[in-house]
């Protein structure tokens, strides 16, 4: 084979798409083939022939290429390749011809030395598994619970939540999905409760009651689900939060000290509301929740439903 030898750059990307939170056969396959078409000069493979590679060939011929991308060590050590296997299996069902793609010899020992300091969560990690102790999660790795949510609101303020009640969601493992509305979030758990092992807390708006119905028959006696009680989830934040924020958010502008939040029949109804009619740009989530979580700072911004909930993802393990 003739190759041309991978990049710092690529072997860094290469290594982030393998250690996050997928499943390990589409990234396996993903990360490999691209690496094959990219820096495989002879022979030059065609999609439709890497396609039709086997998986240990597939495996042999990506290590390869990124081996020789780096400094030869005479003293092989596999040791994070064991614990990656280990990890993944851990977290899915994974066929046989999966577990070809993990037992790799792909040199992390060397590729560790080329990271940089400011990585994201799942390279820590991957640094982490060369030391004796791997026990410690600091990281959110190894994911030990998904925590599947509809909106952007729960994926950015839960985690902010979950540290005033004295518990950290990355050192718990929990890993939460946004995905994107209630329709979506059942897709997910369908495909979750088919490929993973590990528990899925599930956290639905009030109008999602129909959804709920779809998904009890596919829960595992380990998943949990919650309906918000009234609304959605913003509906959970106490009006003293709301009106801090917003106080936070207007702080240079002269508007007035009204906050009619029960006139409404929606706390993002009265949000909408109150953007538009006091001279502010369009109310968007996203910018909101990155807000309120600039003022959250004591168990008296969480209202009863919100510890309520963290009582629940506690509890949601696998039975031993």
């Amino acid at each position: 084979m003739k190759i041309k030898p991978l990049s710092k750059e690529q072997l860094i990307i290469s290594v982030d798409r393998l250690t996050r939170f997928k499943d390990p056969e589409t990234k396996y396959l993903r990360v490999f083939k691209e690496i094959i078409s990219t820096n495989l000069l002879e022979p030059k493979l065609k999609k439709k022939e890497l396609d039709l590679l086997s998986y240990e060939s597939l495996k042999n011929i990506a290590e390869n290429i990124i081996n020789s991308s780096l400094p030869q060590n005479k003293k092989e050590n596999f040791l994070i390749n064991q614990r990656l296997l280990d990890y993944e299996n851990s977290v899915y069902k994974i066929n046989e011809n999966t577990q070809t793609l993990l037992k790799n010899k792909i040199n992390y020992k060397e590729i560790i030395k080329i990271l940089p300091d400011n990585i994201p969560n799942n390279l820590k990690w991957l640094k982490s598994l060369l030391a004796d102790n791997v026990n410690d999660n600091f990281f959110g790795y190894p994911v030990q619970q998904l925590l599947l949510c509809e909106g952007i609101t729960e994926e950015i303020l839960l985690p902010e939540f979950a540290k005033i009640c004295n518990y950290d969601f990355e050192q718990n493992g929990i890993h939460i999905i946004s995905a994107g509305g209630k329709n979506q979030v059942v897709k997910y758990f369908y495909n979750f409760a088919d490929t993973i092992k590990i528990p899925v807390f599930i956290l639905l708006d009030k109008d999602a009651e129909e959804n709920l119905k779809e998904i009890l028959p596919r829960l595992r006696e380990f998943d949990k689900i919650h309906l918000v009680k009234s609304g959605e989830f913003e509906d959970l934040l106490p009006d003293t939060l709301i009106i801090k924020t917003l106080k936070y958010a207007t702080k240079n502008i002269s508007l007035g000290s009204e906050y009619n939040i029960a006139q409404y029949n929606s706390k993002v109804e009265f949000l909408e509301e109150f953007f538009k009619h006091r001279g502010l740009h369009e109310f968007k989530k996203s910018e909101f929740a990155l807000m309120v979580k600039e003022n959250i700072s004591d168990i008296s911004d969480l209202s009863e439903e919100i510890i309520e909930i963290f009582k629940e993802i506690k509890g949601t393990k696998v039975p031993l």
